[in-house]
């Protein structure tokens, strides 16, 4: 029985009407608690309604989580991102020129401040509030990260075409701005002390860094489609721009499908994380090379092959990424980490980071090889990348296989005590 299953937390929650609730950590055959089902509803409003503005790349905050508290860090982050997503509308008031752009990357910036620490504290309090679960709950949740991305461009566009430019800043900013008071209505309060564990501590361990190379494609694959696949589909298919959206619903609907699903089989059993991830690597790296397809292939791009392709990817991306946050969780605690949230905003700020790296190197590389090559060569890196992924931790995980089997042998070898002469 891994370790995080094994977790009990002594500290006590505010409720809504002030009262205090103790802990526990239930089964995940019981039903949840009322606390669990106000922060069930909490994090998932904050998946909503942060995805469905955009995911942005961002620092990340593992040690102010103990240090200010969670729901603070939470709350606050919603704040800033609802404030910036209002002044991003009103950009268009200033001067054009050097103004403009650096106005851009001031807000830009300061709003990933505001959505990374929305988005680590919900991971850390997820993972808390429910410690049997966390691949169950944290693939529910990515059905409102999933709904949050397909909503807003046709939100955001009906919103322009209908009312301008300011009118879908203002609308989904005043959104994020009403889910303040929500959330600190409902979200319990947490407690924790602060921890002595470092956060480069966690790249000392070989099979963190091979599920962080994971992640990495994963994002990687997910900002390049972002970027480059509604040009190609619409320079090689004459697609319209609503079309496109139509061909885009074929990539995230598998994956807010299958991750329930799959974080279930996950939790249920644990064994099967490893090799989902090793299978769902394999089945990206297939789906991105036959995207295309890559050209020494000398397959001719078909629609209807791009759309299959993009359910293959969508699904196996889930496949991927739903054991990726259970797996580093479970060896940081093997390796001496403190169980606790300090702990988990270690590992919430190591995923968030790591997945905002690689959703700002995918478009960044697919569209420079998009540019020097083709659109069918930049799929195809990002297949070699998630091909490499999945080959490096099938590695791994067989020769870590092979160390458990032979230290049963190498230890009944060894006389005990009892069976040991005194003399020779």
């Amino acid at each position: 029985m891994t370790i995080w299953i094994l977790m009990k937390f002594n500290k006590q929650f505010i409720s809504v009407d002030g009262s205090t609730l103790e802990e526990s950590t239930s089964s995940p055959n019981q039903r949840m608690t009322r606390y669990q089902i106000l922060t069930l509803t909490s994090i998932a409003s904050v998946n909503f309604s942060s995805m469905i503005c955009y995911s942005i790349l961002g620092p990340f905050f593992p040690k102010e989580i103990v240090q200010i508290g969670a729901k603070f860090m939470l709350i606050s982050g919603l704040f800033v991102s609802s404030v910036c997503t209002i002044l991003f509308g009103l950009l268009d008031k200033v001067p054009d020129g050097a103004t403009f752009i650096i106005l851009c990357f001031i807000i830009r910036s300061v709003d990933a401040v505001g959505f990374s620490a929305a988005m680590t504290s919900s991971f850390a309090v997820s993972t808390k509030v429910f410690p049997n679960s966390i691949a169950t709950v944290l693939g529910s949740l990515e059905i409102f990260t999933g709904l949050g991305l397909i909503l807003g461009p046709p939100i955001g566009g009906w919103l322009y075409q209908s009312f301008g430019y300011e009118v879908p800043f203002m609308a989904l900013g005043c959104f994020l701005f009403l889910m303040v008071p929500f959330n600190m209505y409902i979200l319990p309060s947490f407690d924790a002390d602060p921890s002595k564990d470092s956060f480069f501590r966690l790249f000392t361990r070989l099979k963190i860094v091979l599920i962080c190379f994971a992640i990495f494609t994963l994002s990687s694959g997910l900002g390049f489609l972002d970027a480059a696949l509604s040009i190609y589909a619409i320079d090689t298919f004459n697609l319209s721009p609503g079309y496109v959206g139509l061909l885009l619903l074929g990539l995230s609907l598998p994956y807010c499908l299958a991750s329930p699903l799959l974080g279930i089989v996950s939790d249920r059993f644990p064994s099967t994380r490893p090799w989902f991830m090793v299978l769902g690597g394999l089945f990206t790296a297939t789906g991105f090379w036959f995207l295309g397809p890559v050209p020494i292939l000398q397959i001719k791009s078909q629609l209807w092959l791009v759309v299959f392709m993009l359910g293959i990817i969508g699904f196996s991306l889930s496949m991927t990424a739903i054991p990726t946050f259970p797996e580093i969780l479970d060896c940081a605690y093997e390796n001496g980490f403190e169980e606790g949230l300090s702990t988990l905003g270690l590992v919430s700020g190591l995923f968030g980071a790591v997945w905002s790296f690689g959703m700002f190197c995918g478009p960044t590389l697919g569209g420079f090889i998009t540019q020097q090559l083709s659109f069918e060569w930049a799929a195809s890196v990002q297949g070699g990348l998630a091909f490499l992924a999945a080959f490096f931790l099938g590695v791994y995980f067989l020769c870590q296989r092979t160390r458990q089997e032979r230290s049963p042998q190498i230890q009944t070898k060894r006389p005990s005590d009892e069976a040991t002469h005194l003399l020779t």
